[in-house]
């Protein structure tokens, strides 16, 4: 707490409360990123080491010594991040989740504060971030590697250089996102759909893990006998072995996981599946009390919970479209997320274990993930599709007066406009029009010709008409007549 307060010393300026507009001095900066490379690795050594002289004070099978846990915290810090060790020439790759995921908090909670007190907006801003607590990972895990050297317990330079980094960094961004957003191109050419399958995926993820940690809780729970006789009279030899259990939990809540949703898992010659069993001998730990000794009928029953697993998505993205397609399309990314967690589990949860009988203890990665992909998108679709709205089908009518439009994948929209415009030009013509019609005009040019003739004294006379239409009928009489004869 001494180097804390040291590193975050502000008595000239308090970094903590400024105002975004307020510019840092370049000392306040320094002091700022040096505690953020600093503060996770002091604090987790220091529990670490304290976990260890824990557990040496009540072994008390000999001397406590101090430097000899601050030794000792160097290789469990490396275990913490997922670091294989080697013990007396004997790989040790089955390391605790627990302080992982303890160790990856504190990377991340580190970042966002040393963002916002800097105050940093945008992500690409909080490079200086990223760059201090990854590389810090990395170096203190090469300084413990090399340190090892020679030791009963001894690590790989390159993986104590590299995981650690890599943990670091996949940490340090998820804290910078979480005080600055998403960088602005991420979030421009994120689809919107694509976010609520991601969302919906972290819950179906979230939901697998807890009935698997159900799973693991009722078994314990009935074969808490079982576990009682595992523990010593010793205080300190029962609270090291509870101690290891707790550490472990997160690994046996993983390889749960993967027995409810078929696949199941291994420990040396033991394999334990949905459809299949094959026995052997497992460690004498607390925490594997509740591995059955046989096959049960009843096991595939527990397959209803990764089903309800995939309903339960498809429920929540009922109502994210209101073409089932895109629906569809959004539980698949679910999918896929649920999968990619699975890969991570159980890459994390297993490893080599010695040279012995339990060696290795393992998760079907590649089955449990396809799996568990399967598990969310069959029922998530189904309900996702049925639930959902569906768009109403256009009504035969309009299809067969809208003849332009038959072959509408080959027509460009505005060709489509201006047949629309045509059909409804034509359908005002076709209407009959409700005002009466005016009387015709009279031609100018006959007008004209009238009075012409009245003033030549051309007109038609009524008299003349009538005459010559009596000459015509007396004509025809006397035709008529010598035709008789």
């Amino acid at each position: 707490m001494r180097i804390m307060d040291l590193l975050t010393d502000s008595r000239e300026e308090p970094v903590g409360d400024l105002e975004p507009d307020v510019e840092l001095s370049r000392a306040a900066r320094v002091r700022v990123l040096l505690a953020a490379a600093l503060g996770p690795l002091v604090t987790g050594y220091a529990v670490v080491a304290t976990v260890l002289a824990l557990v040496a004070l009540t072994a008390g099978r000999g001397a406590f010594s101090g430097t000899g846990a601050l030794l000792a915290a160097g290789p469990g810090w490396l275990a913490a991040h997922q670091v294989r060790l080697g013990l007396g020439g004997h790989p040790i790759g089955v390391l605790p989740l627990l302080p992982t995921l303890g160790a990856l908090a504190l990377a991340a909670r580190t970042a966002t504060h040393a963002s916002l007190r800097l105050g940093y907006r945008a992500p690409r801003e909080a490079l200086p971030v990223f760059v201090t607590i990854t590389g810090a990972h990395a170096v203190f895990g090469l300084v413990i590697a090399i340190a090892a050297q020679g030791s009963p317990v001894s690590a790989n330079p390159l993986a104590a250089f590299a995981v650690p980094g890599l943990l670091a960094a996949l940490a340090s961004l998820a804290g910078i996102f979480r005080g600055c957003g998403l960088p602005d191109v991420v979030a421009e050419r994120l689809d919107a759909l694509a976010l609520r399958g991601l969302r919906a995926g972290a819950l179906g993820l979230a939901v697998l893990l807890a009935c698997g940690a159900a799973v693991f809780t009722v078994a314990t729970a009935v074969s808490w006998r079982t576990v009682a006789d595992m523990y010593e009279p010793a205080f300190g030899s029962s609270f090291g072995m509870f101690l290891l259990s707790v550490l472990y939990v997160p690994n046996a809540v993983a390889a749960a996981l993967s027995f409810i949703t078929g696949p199941g898992f291994s420990i040396g010659a033991l394999n334990v599946g949905m459809f299949g069993y094959r026995g052997g001998a497992v460690p004498g730990v607390p925490l594997l009390g509740g591995l059955p000794e046989h096959h049960s009928a009843w096991w595939p029953a527990l397959l209803v919970l990764p089903a309800a697993t995939g309903v339960l998505v498809g429920w929540s993205l009922r109502k994210v479209d209101a073409d089932p397609a895109q629906r569809i399309r959004a539980v698949a990314v679910a999918g896929a997320v649920v999968a990619l967690g699975c890969v991570a589990l159980g890459t994390l949860a297993g490893g080599r274990l010695g040279d012995g009988p339990f060696d290795p203890v393992s998760v079907p990665v590649g089955v449990a993930s396809v799996v568990a992909f399967c598990w969310i998108v069959i029922p998530g679709s189904f309900v996702a599709f049925f639930a959902g709205e569906h768009e109403p089908p256009a009504p035969p009518e309009a299809l067969e007066d809208n003849e332009a439009f038959e072959d509408a994948e080959d027509v460009d929209v505005e060709e489509a406009a201006e047949a629309v415009e045509e059909i409804e030009a034509s359908e005002e013509d076709e209407e009959p029009s409700e005002e009466p019609e005016a009387p015709e005009e009279p031609d100018e040019d006959t007008e004209f010709d009238a009075e012409a003739d009245a003033e030549l004294g051309l007109e038609d006379d009524p008299a003349e008409d009538e005459a010559v239409t009596g000459g015509t009928e007396t004509c025809g009489d006397v035709e008529a007549a010598e035709t008789d004869r």
